[in-house]
């Protein structure tokens, strides 16, 4: 395919050798590493400040001179290295999606590249908006109980390693919750499933909301609890945003139908009258007879098809004789 070709819609734009698909694929990965290790350059000199606002829920509940300890050498570097880390890889995501979205794209159909991009854009924002309900709803909520429900004589001091690993698992807990939307809405365009079957569905995928959500949080009901929420309503929001989608897409498909119509009208013959109409019924039913003797086996009340160039040319035919009679026809006399 020539450079200055475009794909149709069912077209790729290209194919490349094995080989240059390995070397692609090379330059891929080593731009999404580098995106990762220029996130954690940027951010290690502020990684105690980074773990100081993270931990600041928690720490916004604890009693009067409680604190966060260490309860292991390295502690107090590795924590905030790997918040760090975690982060660069958080806000390297664009970068890391891209890439894999470049590397993937030219092997996919122009209308599904139409499709997938938009999506990949609401998926990144969806994962970033569950990580901010995570740190800004529920932590308050859950870090205030934990601490107010503390035995008496027992004081809350929390290791740091622990609560960022608790945090952590919240982070992509809340974020993949959030990813629901996108997922009900591949589903129903892919055809695996429609709007109906997963009306039906619904008591069901609330009873699993609430399983994913004891599987992938800690081991506590509130946590289970604010994750099973709002993908319960994310998934109403995604049959929601489907059966829109689907009204719009029928909508299209009516109006290409009728502009195609506009376009291509079907062209009608005309009623004739007088002897016009005779000759064209007697040459018609004289190509009628001819067809079906000449049709043999095709039974006694077959008619075959009428072509719309024959009735057309029949049709010149029969003006054509009714104006030589009328040439040939005498003119009646003037009255005296």
């Amino acid at each position: 395919m020539a450079p200055t070709d475009q794909p149709g819609p069912d077209q790729t734009v290209g194919e490349m050798p094995f080989l240059e698909h390995l070397l692609e694929l090379r330059d891929r990965l080593l731009r999404m590493v580098l995106a990762v290790l220029g996130g954690v350059i940027v951010l290690l000199p502020f990684a105690n400040s980074l773990y100081s606002y993270l931990a600041e829920p928690l720490l916004r509940h604890m009693p009067a001179g409680a604190t966060m300890i260490a309860t292991e050498v390295a502690s107090p570097f590795l924590a905030p290295f790997k918040l760090a880390l975690v982060a660069a890889v958080f806000l390297a995501m664009p970068v890391i999606l891209y890439q894999a979205w470049a590397f993937i794209a030219p092997g996919l159909y122009q209308k599904e590249r139409r499709f997938a991009l938009p999506l990949l854009v609401s998926s990144i924002l969806l994962f970033y908006l569950g990580m901010a309900f995570a740190y800004y709803v529920v932590f308050p909520i859950i870090f205030g109980f934990f601490t107010a429900t503390a035995p008496e004589g027992v004081t809350v001091m929390t290791d740091i390693s622990k609560y960022l690993d608790f945090v952590l698992t919240l982070f992509f807990a809340f974020g993949v919750a959030f990813e629901v939307p996108i997922a009900v809405l591949l589903l129903i365009w892919t055809g695996f499933t429609s709007v109906e079957t997963l009306t039906r569905i619904r008591p069901y995928f609330i009873v699993g909301a609430f399983v994913v959500g004891m599987v992938i949080t800690p081991p506590d009901v509130f946590s289970q609890t604010f994750v099973a929420l709002p993908m319960v309503v994310l998934f109403e929001a995604g049959i929601f945003l489907a059966r829109i989608t689907a009204r719009a897409q029928a909508k299209r498909e009516a109006e290409a139908e009728a502009e195609a119509k506009a376009a291509h009208p079907v062209s009608r013959v005309p009623a004739i009258t007088g002897p016009a109409a005779g000759s064209v019924g007697t040459a018609t039913g004289e190509n009628t007879g001819a067809g079906a003797s000449a049709s043999g086996g095709t039974g006694a009340g077959s008619e075959p098809p009428v072509v719309e160039d024959d009735i057309e040319s029949e049709l010149d035919q029969a003006i054509a004789e009714e104006a030589q009679l009328n040439q040939q026809s005498p003119r009646p006399a003037d009255p005296a």
